[in-house]
């Protein structure tokens, strides 16, 4: 088995995770990973914004205004207190470009494939990271607040830092599990005739 195949195998999302953030050369060479996403003709159709220090309290209050009327204020202190879980947050954002060989839906998993790249670089740099989503992502106010154009979202909050006590192994499935081959099948398609 490779080093690649048995470092994959070993990734896990880690959720307790404190100072210090990953230092810039080990962000930036993370980047230079999600750049080698899968990329038909090239669109580039993604962007990342880093948000430490004090921009995480302003995530924070962005995640509380986008919580429901009926949220609890218990609710909202946990949206607000929720980027502060990490000394990092990497914001992945699909940005699709028109193009008449290239659906939208293609470009934003280019996006998210960029995104486990950066995961995976961190994690080989000796960093802890935890993707999350949430409903937060998909709101409109958060978009707005972060500055997202028309037609781009948000494809997830990659929480980093060092690791700061390791979870147990979650189990995994056997490929058995949810691969099946596919074999043609022995009548004629009408688009075979």
């Amino acid at each position: 088995m490779s080093s690649i195949t048995r470092f994959i195998l070993d990734r896990a999302s880690e959720p307790r995770l404190e100072q210090p953030a990953p230092p810039v050369a080990v962000v930036d060479q993370a980047f230079q990973c999600a750049s080698r996403a899968p990329d038909h003709a090239l669109l580039r159709p993604w962007r990342y914004l880093v948000v430490e220090g004090g921009g995480l309290a302003a995530l924070g209050k962005l995640f509380a205004a986008c919580c429901p009327p009926e949220a609890s204020e218990k609710e909202q202190e946990r949206a607000r207190n929720a980027p502060l879980r990490a000394p990092m947050v990497i914001v992945g954002v699909a940005s699709p470009r028109p193009h008449p060989k290239v659906p939208e839906a293609e470009q934003v998993m280019s996006a998210a494939v960029g995104m486990s790249f950066i995961s995976l670089a961190l994690n080989e740099a000796g960093f802890g990271t935890m993707w999350r989503t949430g409903p937060v992502a998909y709101h409109s106010s958060l978009h707005e607040g972060l500055g997202l154009e028309p037609g781009e979202s948000v494809v997830g909050f990659l929480y980093t830092g060092t690791v700061a006590s390791k979870k147990p192994q979650v189990p995994r499935p056997e490929p058995r599990d949810y691969v099946a081959r596919w074999e043609a099948p022995d009548r004629i398609m009408p688009w075979q005739e």
